[in-house]
């Protein structure tokens, strides 16, 4: 019995020290908590000036307060807060702010704001000439960044959201916030009075002043944190929110009654992420002289959205709809960053009612075809696959179809008035310069058959070779100006055909925007298919018409000007020559040395016509291999040579 004696005292000895550690250790663990808790205040100021010190040392910033302290465990207090880049003016300052934490998101070292009380919000972005207070935002750091070499855009999208859903609190009472930006002379100023947000619905009051202009908005919604939604509403109590700022500096103007706008995250796995949600916009106008040059109005846009977001990605799914009026579609496109971007985007509309295309287009941006009417159906196909990484690999795709489709009636512009006597006006710079009827009224019109077969076939072979076959559009002729103009990175070449060339000179205005572009191919659809004017009308109204050097305007005129001669006239030369001018008319001087004879570097563009020509049986073989760029110019463009000539020759003394 003895040794179980021994072994319990020593149990017991043994439980009662190990009670004994417990308790000294819980109250030394204790003391320590109070200890902090009771210093918290100067290890939280510490904590603070230490990044700040850092903050203002690489980023040229002062940054003060006058109070910073925990109120509890989950909550923090500072007072008048600036921050002021060096020699610029204050950037930011903060009368008082309290923020609430959840404390589990405090021990996850992840803050997640519960409640926020803040007053007197200041946010000044100033810029005067090509200074700005807010330039360190944009400027490398001082010290050395740890840089991630690997994208990956989910993951970053991912921490803007949690960032965004983590610090918009569930509730809060946020007073007498101004954003403010001056540049030179001008201010843009936002106030929101008021900002009361009540587990998660927010609603308040916007005033926007920007120079004697003053507007009101409303601005609600809905943060959900938990399940990582957010709902936004803004709109007008009178008339519609007209976004400042961008119309001072940009001469642009962008309004709307109504627009809301709805996001939702959803981590599909732990490499994509989904966005979902929809946008919608009621009464939008937009103007700007690139896109159009009347305002376009939009009754009604909406968009409801898939976006997949990948690790080196970014995809729009198909089941993506956009609609604007009665028109939907479900576009896709996808983003993916190899080497360089690699862009892929498509839209398959399956036969749909033809109405609703036209009775749908923005009221502005198409002005030839409002009031349009028409009966049918479309359908529409398009792809553009584009990838940096090899240019030349780029795919181009684009279809109408059409069952049972016809115009019931033109809208503002007779679309088929080519085939027929009608008065054309030339422009230069934005300004007409001649206007002149195209038919036999005109006495400087020429039918078809009294132009030079020669010089049709050359302009033919030169600009548009397939125009008697094609439906208005050469896609492979666009794609190969694209791939071109990608490369040399600036809009060197067109692809235009002489179907498009007609439409952009007879339909439309020359200011060069997007709206134009967008109307030119409908308008050229439109002819070719339903075929309003024959090829060959159109054709003579393109020789008719087109430019060849300054206020030269047809055939008839560019034979009398550079050769003294009747269009039926002309020798292949002289032909050949002619087809070259058109593409820079106003620069046919260029195509001249000194002495008045063609630079050699025509020789080529001469060999390329001159075998066309040969081909189609209008030279023979042993004429195209003779062929140079020579020519003897008579009428007045001789005259015009000679004082250049004199102009560049060099003064006597």
């Amino acid at each position: 019995m003895q040794p179980i004696t021994e072994e319990l005292l020593l149990f017991s000895n043994m439980n009662r020290n190990f009670r004994i550690a417990i308790i000294t250790l819980s109250s030394l663990f204790v003391i320590t908590l109070i200890g902090l808790y009771i210093g918290r205040n100067a290890l939280l100021q510490s904590y603070v000036d230490k990044k700040i010190e850092r903050i203002e040392r690489t980023q040229h910033l002062l940054i003060n307060y006058d109070k910073l302290r925990l109120l509890s465990l989950q909550e923090v207090e500072v007072q008048n807060f600036t921050l002021v880049p060096e020699g610029q003016d204050t950037l930011f300052t903060l009368r008082s702010l309290k923020l609430k934490f959840k404390l589990a998101s405090l021990l996850r070292m992840n803050l997640d704001i519960q409640n926020v009380e803040a007053n007197d919000i200041a946010l000044s972005f100033v810029k005067q000439d090509s200074l700005s207070n807010y330039d360190f935002l944009f400027r490398k750091h001082d010290e050395p960044m740890t840089i991630v070499a690997e994208t990956d855009y989910a993951h970053r999208i991912k921490e803007v959201l949690e960032l965004f859903f983590n610090y918009l609190p569930q509730n809060g009472d946020i007073h007498r916030v101004t954003l403010s930006h001056r540049r030179d002379s001008v201010m843009t100023e936002i106030n929101i009075p008021a900002l009361n947000i009540r587990e998660g619905h927010f609603h308040s009051l916007i005033g926007v002043k920007e120079q004697h202009k003053q507007s009101k908005w409303m601005f609600d919604g809905i943060i959900n944190d938990e399940q990582n939604i957010l709902e936004l509403k803004m709109y007008a109590p009178q008339a519609k929110v007209e976004l400042p700022y961008i119309h001072t500096y940009y001469g642009a103007q962008v309004a709307f009654d109504t627009l809301s706008f709805c996001l939702t995250e959803n981590l599909e796995n732990s490499s994509q992420l989904s966005l979902t949600g929809r946008a919608d916009v009621i009464g939008l106008t937009v103007y700007h002289q690139a896109l159009s040059p009347e305002a376009i109005d939009l009754d009604c846009g909406k968009l409801n959205y898939c976006f997949h977001v990948g690790k080196n990605y970014i995809e729009m799914d198909s089941a993506t709809t956009i609609q604007f009026n009665q028109l939907r579609f479900h576009p896709y496109a996808r983003a993916t960053k190899e080497k360089e971007w690699h862009l892929v985007s498509s839209i398959n509309q399956p036969f749909f009612p033809a109405k609703h295309l036209f009775s749908s287009l923005p009221k502005g941006l198409f002005n030839n075809l409002e009031g349009m009417e028409v009966s049918g159906e479309l359908a529409y196909h398009c792809l553009i696959d584009l990838d940096f990484n090899q240019l030349d690999s780029l795919r181009l795709e684009s279809e109408m179809k059409q069952k049972n489709f016809a115009i019931v009636r033109y809208g503002a512009t007779n679309l088929s008035k080519m085939s027929s006597e009608f008065l054309y006006t030339a422009y230069e710079h934005g300004q007409p310069v001649r206007s002149f009827t195209i038919g036999p009224s005109n006495p400087n019109f020429l039918p078809l058959d009294s132009i030079s077969p020669l010089l049709q076939m050359s302009i033919l072979q030169s600009e548009d070779g397939a125009f008697f076959y094609h439906q208005g559009f050469l896609i492979d002729a666009m794609r190969e100006a694209l791939i071109h103009d990608l490369k040399v990175k600036r809009f060197a070449r067109g692809g235009s055909t002489i179907t498009m060339q007609l439409v952009k000179n007879v339909f439309l205005t020359r200011n060069k925007n997007i709206a134009r572009k967008l109307e030119e191919a409908l308008i050229v659809w439109l002819i070719e298919s339903k075929h309003l004017t024959s090829k060959a009308r159109m054709y003579e109204v393109y020789l008719n018409i087109a430019e060849w050097g300054p206020l030269i305007y047809g055939a008839k005129e560019a034979a009398e000007y550079y050769f003294d001669k009747k269009p039926s006239q002309l020798t292949a030369n002289e032909a050949i020559f002619l087809a070259s001018i058109i593409p820079k008319p106003k620069h046919f001087r260029n195509s001249f040395d000194a002495d008045m004879q063609l630079r050699n570097n025509l020789d080529g563009y001469y060999h390329l016509i001159a075998h066309r020509l040969q081909v189609k049986g209008l030279i023979t073989e042993e004429e195209a291999d003779s062929m140079r760029a020579q020519i003897e110019v008579g009428g007045q463009a001789k005259e015009d040579l000679n004082v250049t000539k004199e102009d560049l020759s060099p003064a006597k003394p």
